[in-house]
């Protein structure tokens, strides 16, 4: 079992910067792929970011040269760091690992996903 925990998330003016964090805990040593997915109201959960443990790495379209996911994995941990942002980008943001080396955009490949965290980006 895999625990998730993000945080960073908060308010920022259009075009500043946030860095969300994700912390796994327990079997992290099972974990193949991270992601990063994000659920505005009245929206779809969508796909934003992964990295597996190679450090390979998948955008959205819509963040790409924007965001930027990286890992630490003496700390188990997997980042998002956000630049450029928009009001559109508000949303929660949640992290889910993967135990699946295959696992990429689809949110139903994931099998552990964190609380979320708040991003909230005013114009």
């Amino acid at each position: 079992q895999v625990q998730v925990v993000e945080s960073g998330g908060g308010l920022v003016q259009a075009g500043g910067s946030l860095r969300l964090s994700c912390a796994a805990s327990g079997r992290t040593f099972s974990i193949y792929t991270s992601g990063w997915f994000r659920q505005a109201p009245g929206k779809e959960r969508e796909f934003v970011a992964a990295i597996n443990w190679i450090g390979r790495s998948t955008y959205a379209d819509s963040v790409k040269g924007r965001f930027a996911i990286s890992r630490d994995n003496a700390k188990n941990t997997v980042y998002l760091q956000m630049n450029s942002l928009k009001p559109e980008d508000t949303a929660v943001y949640y992290c889910a690992v993967s135990l699946t080396g295959a696992a990429s955009r689809g949110d139903y490949e994931y099998h552990y996903w964190g609380q979320g965290t708040q991003v909230t980006v005013s114009s």
